[in-house]
């Protein structure tokens, strides 16, 4: 048993049981053993790869949105280039890059901010972006950035932010909790905590006995805080995640260790833990500070920023083995049964401006 697993079990033995929000909470960000203040979880040799690591294509077309996004919403200068929930800063480093070669006077006028919360992360990023051609800061919270125009990029952002699960008990919706059982083992139960029926997605009507609905009001929090400073100071942002455009009934709660998928309560704090996205939930975040959301699969995303052509220009220069890389990267990213169809894109914007690949969507 995992030295977070017995805390949390003692802890629901004293002070009886705790909701599947707090639970996430605990597992990933308890300061001595959660999972992202103790582990490095990306790549290969990590629990999960995101879509950075599997290519330079995937920064390289998010860099050119960026600067399309600057150009579409009046070249401000200067303005805040941020990344929030910056992994390794794999992607920071990509998008850096290619934006140093697409328009050098784009970072000239930027002042490039990295959002973490995790100090250890934070040194890994610094070590990833040592020879950057501009300087990074860090920050702990949004609401630490300067009072400037501000383009953000949060790719798997929201995924790993804590929801709360609500299981159909009956008539009534009942806040799922985790407990202990009689053996002192970890356990799912309802628990006393109700949901007001109108917070309901339009299939639970019919939903079984023990169905789950899961809401994620800490990640409309977090959309709602930077709509307000994009509504604010002007700017755009960009968030790519695993999730849904249509809410409904289902428990999307799993665990994820060594690429493999393991019992969300077997190892507190040596799992990644995450839910599906609800991205309506986050448009409407947005739209409430008066601001477009325009969504999108990630497969059509990335193809209407010309991830084929891009890839067309790397696999010229590239051997039968670095196009065959290639061709199979494209795939990951953008293949309907890969990432292109699971992982959706919000890009919110001030109302009326046109960003590609959205213009002819609006």
């Amino acid at each position: 048993m995992s030295t977070l697993k017995q805390r949390i079990a003692a802890q629901i033995a004293t002070g009886g049981p705790i909701s599947v929000a707090e639970y996430m909470a605990l597992c990933l960000f308890d300061p001595q053993q959660g999972y992202y203040t103790t582990r490095e979880p990306f790549g290969i040799a990590g629990d999960f790869t995101t879509a950075p690591e599997i290519s330079q294509m995937f920064g390289e077309l998010v860099a050119v949105w960026l600067r399309a996004a600057w150009e579409a919403v009046g070249r401000p200068s200067p303005f805040i280039l941020a990344e929030i929930g910056p992994g390794r800063g794999t992607l920071m480093k990509d998008m850096l890059r290619t934006l140093a070669k697409l328009d050098p006077g784009f970072l000239a006028q930027a002042s490039v901010v990295m959002v973490e919360t995790s100090p250890r992360l934070t040194e890994v990023q610094r070590n990833t972006l040592a020879g950057a051609p501009a300087r990074v800061e860090w920050v702990r919270n949004i609401e630490a950035l300067a009072p400037l125009p501000l383009l953000i990029v949060g790719n798997e952002l929201f995924d790993a932010i804590p929801v709360r699960q609500f299981v159909r008990a009956g008539n009534a919706w009942r806040e799922r909790a985790v407990a202990l059982d009689d053996a002192g083992n970890l356990q799912f139960v309802a628990g006393v905590g109700s949901l007001d029926p109108a917070f309901l997605p339009p299939d639970a009507a019919g939903a079984a006995e023990g169905a789950i609905v899961e809401l994620a009001p800490a990640r409309s929090a977090l959309m709602e805080t930077i709509a307000g400073r994009i509504a604010s100071h002007g700017g755009a942002g960009l968030f790519i995640d695993y999730g849904y455009l249509v809410p409904g009934v289902g428990d999307t709660l799993q665990a994820l260790r060594k690429h493999r998928y393991e019992d969300v309560l077997e190892n507190p704090g040596l799992a990644d833990l995450t839910t599906h996205v609800d991205f309506q939930a986050l448009a409407q975040a947005a739209r409430g500070h008066g601001l477009d959301a325009h969504l999108a699969t990630q497969g059509d995303f990335l193809l209407g920023m010309g991830l084929l052509e891009r890839a067309g220009l790397l696999g010229a220069n590239a051997d039968t083995a670095g196009r065959e890389r290639i061709h199979s990267e494209v795939e990951r990213l953008a293949g309907p049964d890969a990432m292109g169809n699971l992982f959706k894109v919000l890009a919110v914007t001030p109302p009326g401006v046109a960003v590609p690949p959205f213009e002819q969507a609006h």
